[in-house]
């Protein structure tokens, strides 16, 4: 993944934020990081702190170092790194936003058996009936930030580090007036890795939408910090 990424542009640096994991991560990150100096960076972390917290880390390593561009990906290659370049033209063009969809037009979902496109497709469905976000994937975890909208974010009051993390990202950004666009990606099932998903997180999506739309009903400006 490291090397997909890299060979796209010499500009681009990777963040790697580990939270000790069984699998090595952090052991084959510091063995290649030798072979990008200054463009590979390693966190660890202690404990299993979520997924949601991971990536606030990084966005807070982002804007301390001064990145313009913030990119989430997964990487087991279901996300196509190629595909970051597409995400970085449209923040280019203004959006602040800007979203790797698999269920706007142009889309697609491959290997995933039936069931699985149905949960997921209906999950954003009914995310889009609660919270009436002009957002196709609003579970989608491959999505590039423009450095401002996450500068105005009150990390404080992202409530969620599971699967609903990546539905209060959008809400937050669409609440506060931020520009949202989605991009048709094709979205592969897993080619590396295990998934992190349990009827725990899928509950916590489930019943979190309600919570944000209820935090933020009476006060749009919920989620900016003060």
């Amino acid at each position: 993944m490291a090397e997909e990424i890299f060979s796209l542009s010499n500009e681009v640096h990777l963040l790697v934020v580990d939270d000790g994991s069984p699998d090595g991560t952090a052991t084959v990150v510091k063995e290649i990081q030798s072979r990008f100096p200054n463009r590979l960076f390693l966190h660890e972390r202690f404990g299993k702190q979520g997924l949601g917290t991971a990536y606030i880390h990084g966005f807070s390593y982002a804007i301390e170092k001064g990145y313009e561009y913030i990119f989430e990906m997964d990487a087991d290659f279901s996300h196509p790194p190629k595909d970051l370049i597409r995400l970085y033209a449209e923040a280019e063009k203004g959006n602040d936003v800007v979203i790797g969809s698999r269920y706007c037009r142009g889309g697609h979902v491959k290997n995933w058996p039936l069931g699985r496109i149905l949960m997921s497709y209906f999950a954003s469905v009914y995310v889009r009936m609660i919270t009436w976000m002009p957002v196709k994937d609003t579970t989608a975890g491959f999505v590039c930030y423009r450095r401002k909208f996450l500068q105005e974010l009150d990390f404080k009051k992202i409530q969620f580090v599971g699967y609903a993390f990546q539905i209060e990202m959008k809400f937050a950004a669409y609440r506060l007036g931020f520009k949202i666009k989605e991009v048709p990606i094709t979205f592969i099932d897993r080619v590396a890795g295990a998934s992190k998903m349990t009827k725990g997180i899928f509950k916590e999506a489930i019943i979190g939408v309600l919570k944000m739309r209820r935090a933020s009903l009476t006060n749009r400006e919920y989620y900016r910090k003060k």
